[in-house]
């Protein structure tokens, strides 16, 4: 006899959840540098834009020492939240809405998993998210190439296409 499980929210680790994607954000938006064949300075842009964020975190939370609402230290900004709105505010500023708001929202999700967790409180979350997005507004630039869907008219025939800005 098989069983199969069932997925309820006593046994979904939200907490994991954000920890893992508070990787993965920065890292897919180190990645995108490669997969668009993004040779305009991005990847100096992306060490300044992670670098900037990381350091004025760590540096917030060792001088204002805010205690955790689960009894912690450094509470204050959130380092997961930082780290994920650095790296979905570089794909947005990079590469435009269409790929930051996925990004956006899975930041998001970090932030919020921290509240839930009770390793952060909604100040810290929102300090993280503007440090994160503040840091890629200073060292970002949009990716000049862009892909485009395109669609014209002739004589009544609609006729659809890709065009590559070059």
């Amino acid at each position: 006899m098989v069983f199969i499980s069932e997925i309820t929210a006593q046994n979904i680790n939200y907490e994991k959840i954000g920890d893992n994607l508070q990787i993965a954000l920065p890292v897919w938006a180190f990645a995108s540098i490669y997969i668009y064949k993004d040779n305009q300075k991005a990847p100096l842009q992306f060490i300044k834009t992670m670098g900037s964020s990381f350091i004025v975190t760590h540096s917030l939370k060792r001088i204002i020492n805010k205690e955790r609402p689960n009894g912690g230290s450094y509470s204050y900004p959130s380092g997961h939240t930082t780290a994920a709105f650095t790296g979905a505010a570089f794909i947005e500023k990079r590469y435009g809405l269409k790929a930051g708001v996925p990004a956006y929202i899975l930041a998001s999700y970090v932030g919020w998993s921290r509240v839930y967790s009770k390793n952060h409180d909604y100040y810290d979350v929102v300090a993280g998210a503007l440090l994160g997005i503040g840091s890629a507004y200073i060292f970002t630039k949009p990716f000049k190439n862009k892909i485009e869907l395109t669609t014209s008219s002739n004589q009544g025939i609609q006729t659809y296409g890709l065009r590559i800005n070059l």
